[in-house]
């Protein structure tokens, strides 16, 4: 079973707060240690790799062009550029995780693509709400300098990730077409478990995107893990082909724009949904915020023990 799965990595913000970088509250989020502190980035894709990660994601979630020049005072190249050092970064680790390790896995890097809401830096990106007023082209022209800055950094797919409705994914699926050479993921975020964080139909979310032969998977993160099998499983009633799904939810906290993180953990680990969530169809399987290495040791092990 454990072969069948890819293990993701956990909250790469997490570890850096862990580690004590201040990023709570700062509009590019993680994303500015890639101008000031490019290090503690590949630190901690190393910790995950360590802990059995097979695919980093990018410190990108929250990057655009146009929020580095506004909050970094950067021109244009000096931004651009910084996806290429978040790229090298989760490259490099990679590169001396597979020299040092016996296991010699092979390592992915995601490019990572948050939603428009990200940028917006005022908790849309939970809820969707801009997608009332915005077209499928304007968020095609948003996300597409984006893109066009990991693709040219050499990734091997694009991470669409915490996705709140079917518009902007369908966005992304389209967008996605320009970069024929390319394979992504696409994650919803989704507010209970039948609705996308915006209010679509979850199935039907899924059913649009499973058009695309560009997706190697679909699925959700970053809302509680409890979602995910109700999820995995009224989407794939609908279903006319096979989807490997990509799961890797939150540690079950929700989060509030002006008082953090609220809520309590979920009383299942991450381990203990794991095989569930295998059962269901889930081929990439990790963590979102508030998990850590630990979390994504403990899955690497319980799906290696399931298979042994």
């Amino acid at each position: 079973m454990a072969e069948q799965v890819t293990v993701l990595s956990g909250g790469l913000s997490t570890e850096l707060e862990a580690a004590g970088l201040l990023i709570q509250g700062d509009p590019l989020w993680s994303a500015r240690l890639l101008h000031t502190n490019p290090q503690a980035i590949k630190t901690v894709h190393t910790n995950f790799l360590k802990s059995g990660a097979d695919v980093l994601s990018t410190a990108t979630y929250q990057a655009t062009i146009q929020g580095f020049r506004q909050h970094l005072g950067l021109d244009f190249d000096e931004a651009a550029n910084l996806f290429t050092v978040a790229v090298r970064q989760a490259k490099e680790s990679a590169e001396d995780f597979t020299i040092r390790s016996p296991e010699k896995r092979k390592i992915l890097v995601a490019g990572s693509i948050g939603p428009y809401g990200a940028f917006l830096h005022d908790g849309s990106e939970y809820t969707g709400s801009y997608v009332k007023d915005m077209s499928i082209e304007e968020l095609k022209d948003w996300h597409r300098i984006q893109m066009t800055c990991l693709a040219a950094s050499g990734i091997d797919l694009f991470a669409f990730e915490t996705i709140p409705s079917q518009k902007e994914a369908e966005s992304l699926v389209q967008l996605l077409r320009e970069f024929p050479n390319e394979k992504a993921w696409l994650s919803y975020s989704c507010q209970n478990i039948s609705m996308t964080s915006f209010g679509d139909k979850f199935d039907e979310a899924v059913s649009m995107a499973a058009r695309s032969n560009q997706l190697v998977a679909i699925g959700v993160n970053c809302c509680s893990p409890d979602f995910v099998s109700p999820l995995l499983t009224s989407a794939s009633k609908k279903q006319g082909r096979k989807i490997d799904w990509i799961v890797y939810p939150n540690s079950g906290e929700k989060w509030d724009h002006n008082l953090g993180w609220q809520g309590s953990n979920t009383d299942k680990t991450l381990s203990e949904y794991a095989l569930e969530w295998v059962q269901h169809g889930a081929r990439w399987i990790g963590g979102c915020c508030r998990t850590s290495p630990a979390d994504i040791a403990s899955i690497r092990d319980i799906l290696r023990r399931s298979h042994s």
